[in-house]
């Protein structure tokens, strides 16, 4: 592309040069006794990105992480579409045949693995043909990595040695090329490969950091997992503004409130799972923050009980809201002065909502489904959630009529429906589509249901969400048996953790005929409402 005057290509890659030319001497990394400063880390970068090239790996050619919020996972994230190459960042928690559908169904040529999940890749490794090699990422402050036993190929900091500190210049030709392409749970069963392009994550990026206020003189703390939205795209963001960022490879509560005190954190992210986690935690322990701390959370609607329960000890919620397919966080539940005077009570209600459009998305609205003409603002009309513009993915890599459903009538159907109040507030009633989340985890009632369905026992099935103090839902089973067939709730959840990720197996049981239309179609909906009666459920 020639070069203009008054143009240049929308990356989150530009954001780490800039901020090395303002903070170079600035912590850029913080991991237990590990610091980097951005100067430091801009040369690690640019080791990474030479280190692959140097292997044959450029423009379009797959790279999959497997790996926690540690270092590498952040260099990940700037390294590799700096080079013109897609970053595939892969759950952690997934089984070897998940991991497996991806890293296939990616075309990725490169694995790197964290040691800890080495055995769930040599499960599957010999499969992996188009793979061309893989590395390993050995962290030293993980007392078991020595254990975990390594993959054939070199270790990461070795791989690190046979690049160049020296800068390397962009290889992104356009800012619609893809930058990265993450897996999200559908309802097929089978994940989809969601392509975020460089201009959308540069955009997303910047709006994640105004709405949340972090800026240069900020701390953030990686609670949220750097796989899932490219970490909401705080990954660049934070770097964007010149923060801090601080890794943490497992969320454990103590952990947290002591890397709060110790770093001076000021933001950090988290489903309300981790809220409720964190909060527990403050009651048992008698803890509170130390300092003001924003914390912005999504996945299940926070039930306001927990919001207050965060402001409580210390902590300002920000509510946002949005999908895999839109960047992560779409919109904001925006605070209103006038709030500030009502009780907490009242004011965690209204914080409960999913609000208003990003400044940098805009175009959120919700509609009726058939007819795709706005509902009225009357906080009663239920439509379905849609949006359109700069923070909405390319498509499914390799789906394309997914990709058509999912853009039908020139916008991004979010599945969710929901009624907008007259403040033009959006909530959310119900998902239309079966996904249970979980914690802020994807589950695919139809992914547990076919995996059941290979259970010699299991006649038919169907898998609904239910209630949970803790996880805000989870899935229940309902099995129908072949005749003169037994098991047992223990053996049918067994079964599943043994055939998928762990945190998608049921967690209750209950062995029954299912209710059936007249044509024989399961009516799953009834017994969603069973076990949702006298609560109300509320998904995003």
């Amino acid at each position: 592309m020639s070069a203009k005057a008054n143009f240049d290509v929308l990356s989150p890659i530009s954001f780490l040069q800039r901020t090395v030319t303002a903070y170079p001497n600035k912590t850029a990394v913080v991991y237990g006794d590990t610091r980097f400063t951005y100067q430091h880390f801009a040369k690690r970068v640019y080791q990474l990105a030479s280190a692959l090239k140097a292997k044959g790996v450029g423009s379009g050619d797959k790279v999959a992480f497997i790996c926690p919020n540690t270092p590498p996972m952040i260099e990940a994230h700037f390294a590799i579409p700096l080079i013109g190459a897609v970053l595939v960042p892969i759950n952690t928690r997934l089984s070897s045949n998940e991991i497996a559908y991806i890293i296939d169904h990616s075309d990725s040529k490169v694995v790197f693995v964290d040691t800890e999940f080495s055995s769930t890749i040599k499960e599957i490794q010999s499969g992996l043909e188009q793979v061309e090699f893989f590395i390993n990422i050995v962290d030293e402050q993980c007392p078991e990595s020595e254990s975990f036993g390594a993959l054939d190929g070199q270790d990461y900091e070795t791989f690190l040695t046979t690049g160049s500190v020296e800068t390397v210049e962009s290889d992104v030709v356009s800012e619609f090329d893809t930058i990265a392409i993450n897996y999200t749970s559908g309802t097929t069963g089978k994940p989809k490969g969601v392509m975020f392009h460089h201009r959308g994550a540069y955009l997303n990026a910047l709006a994640e950091v105004m709405e949340s206020g972090v800026t240069a003189r900020s701390t953030y703390l990686w609670t949220l997992p750097l796989f899932h939205c490219n970490g909401w795209c705080f990954s660049w963001g934070v770097t964007a503004m010149g923060a801090t960022h601080v890794c943490l490879r497992k969320v454990e509560p103590a952990l947290v409130f002591d890397l709060i005190k110790e770093e001076g954190v000021t933001h950090l992210c988290g489903a309300p799972t981790v809220l409720i986690g964190l909060n527990g935690y403050a009651e048992t322990c008698q803890r509170q923050f130390d300092h003001p701390i924003t914390v912005i959370t999504a996945g299940a609607p926070p039930a306001p009980a927990i919001i207050a329960s965060m402001e409580n000890i210390g902590a300002h919620i920000i509510h946002v809201y949005g999908l895999t397919e839109v960047y992560g966080p779409y919109s904001i539940c925006a605070e209103q002065e006038e709030w500030l005077s009502l009780p907490k009570d009242e004011q965690a209600k209204l914080k409960a909502r999913q609000g208003v459009a990003f400044v940098m998305a805009a175009n959120m609205d919700v509609v009726d489904r058939e007819t795709m003409k706005p509902v009225p603002r009357d906080g009663k009309t239920v439509g379905e959630i849609v949006m359109r513009g700069n923070m909405v993915m390319t498509g499914y890599y390799k789906n394309p009529e997914a990709t058509a459903e999912a853009f039908k009538g020139g916008w991004f159907h979010s599945g969710d429906l929901a009624v907008i109040h007259s403040d033009n507030y959006v909530q959310i009633l119900d998902r239309a589509k079966d996904i249970i989340i979980s914690g802020g985890e994807n589950i695919s009632t139809v992914e547990v249901e076919a995996t059941l369905y290979q259970h010699s026992s299991v006649l038919e099935v169907a898998v609904v969400s239910v209630p949970d103090d803790h996880w805000g839902e989870v899935p229940k089973a309902f099995i129908t048996l072949k005749p003169g067939e037994s098991t047992s709730e223990e053996e049918i959840i067994e079964f599943c953790k043994n055939n998928l990720a762990r945190f998608k197996a049921p967690k209750y049981v209950e062995f029954a005929e299912l209710p059936k239309t007249g044509t024989g179609k399961i009516q799953k909906f009834k017994l969603r409402e069973k076990e949702w009666a006298g609560r109300e459920r509320r998904v995003n």
